[in-house]
């Protein structure tokens, strides 16, 4: 799912919430929409390594030549696994929600990008292309290890 369509749905999370719990902070809210589509920084980073150019511009080319491959592969039967993103692991999510115990702030952080990761799930499972993410990472940092022995 493109940033934009998260950045569109986190803004209407954020003015139910609103609409439901009008007393709450402002600065939550902000957070809470903040995570629904800055989680994607770690696809940034991701795009800056393969390619060595910061350009935004740039990563969104990656991007798009990552999904005309990942088509062809599907058609011929190969479901590989895509770029690995920290950001969107259950591990990661999961350590921010923890921290929301000792500041409130990491509690709306972990909404946010809790409702960003459902989105993203909804959509690869539509487009049949789930096997593409890594959801934990040390599921990951296993098979990487296995892979470097």
């Amino acid at each position: 799912m493109y940033p934009k369509w998260h950045a569109l749905s986190g803004i209407i999370l954020v003015a139910l919430i609103w609409i439901f719990i009008p007393q709450i902070k402002i600065l939550y809210l902000i957070l809470i929409f903040a995570a629904a589509f800055l989680i994607d920084f770690d696809h940034y980073a991701i795009a800056i390594f393969r390619t060595k150019k910061f350009s935004l511009k740039n990563a969104f080319d990656y991007y798009e030549k990552e999904r005309l491959k990942e088509i062809k592969e599907i058609k011929r039967g190969i479901k590989r696994k895509g770029d690995f993103h920290f950001f969107h692991t259950i591990e990661f999510q999961a350590l921010l929600g923890v921290l929301g115990f000792f500041w409130i702030g990491f509690f709306y952080l972990f909404v946010g990008m809790v409702f960003h990761s459902l989105l993203d799930l909804i959509d690869m499972l539509y487009k049949g292309r789930i096997h593409r993410r890594e959801f934990f990472f040390f599921n990951w940092a296993r098979k990487r290890k296995t892979k470097q022995n």
